[in-house]
């Protein structure tokens, strides 16, 4: 038996997901309902529970304030939420669930078969989802989970980012690599607004770090670092109004 929390400040929105899991998830027993994240943080603290549904946006403080409050995180995070697309970003990218509301059955349902299996190395993913918080609001670091824990890189030192499959290679301007068995997909929606831009299906580059264009063989970009880069046809004329509107 899972032992659980439910913390949401919308009342309805509580009693609608425990009413779910009663129905669909029987493995689940709710140990409480909060709806704030001090009477959470007391509720945590006392129950110990093996999952935590969080929603995002609460007054008060956000279902990331509570999570700083505790240490060490020892229990699977599902998180709730509405509509917070940053938010919905930094989570899946930092290894962890997230339901979107109004929640589903079938996304319920497989959200816990996820939590109940899922080998826990969930204190690194909770460290790896703050800091891509604090990336998406004024920390400009990413923290890259890795094999032996995470890797916090200023954004200003990824000079590009190249996909191989299920799997990312940050190539960065001191010549080092780190690999992040993320797809690149995920890194272009993250590190979009930060002037990276996606030219070819395996390659994702810093526009600052772009040193020369070239025509050969349908386009090749030379970056800073002495590297090349091929420019799909279809992601040519993009590029250059980009590097031009820089």
């Amino acid at each position: 038996m899972l032992r659980a929390i439910i913390v949401d400040d919308e009342r309805q929105c509580s009693e609608t997901l425990q009413n779910l899991i009663e129905a669909y998830c029987p493995q689940v027993q709710i140990l409480a309902s909060c709806f704030n994240i001090d009477d959470a943080q007391f509720a945590i603290l006392k129950h110990n529970p093996d999952i935590v549904f969080l929603d995002v946006e609460m007054p008060g403080g956000s279902g990331f304030d509570l999570l700083t409050r505790i240490n060490p995180v020892n229990f699977e995070v599902i998180f709730t939420t509405a509509h917070d697309e940053y938010a919905v970003r930094a989570i899946r990218f930092s290894a962890l669930d997230f339901l979107l509301k109004p929640i589903g059955r079938e996304d319920l349902v497989e959200a816990v078969n996820r939590a109940s299996v899922r080998f826990s190395r969930q204190q690194v993913r909770i460290e790896t989802l703050i800091h891509n918080i604090n990336l998406l609001n004024k920390d400009k670091r990413i923290g890259l989970p890795t094999f032996n824990g995470i890797e916090f890189v200023p954004i200003s030192d990824i000079v590009r980012c190249e996909g191989d499959n299920n799997y990312t290679v940050f190539h960065l301007q001191d010549k080092s690599k780190i690999m992040v068995s993320k797809t690149l997909k995920g890194y272009e929606d993250l590190l979009g607004q930060y002037q990276f831009f996606r030219v070819h299906l395996s390659h994702l580059i810093n526009l600052r770090y772009v040193k020369s264009f070239s025509k050969d063989d349908g386009g090749i970009i030379t970056m800073t670092d002495n590297t090349t880069v091929e420019v799909s046809r279809r992601k040519k004329e993009e590029f250059l109004k980009r590097i031009a509107e820089m």
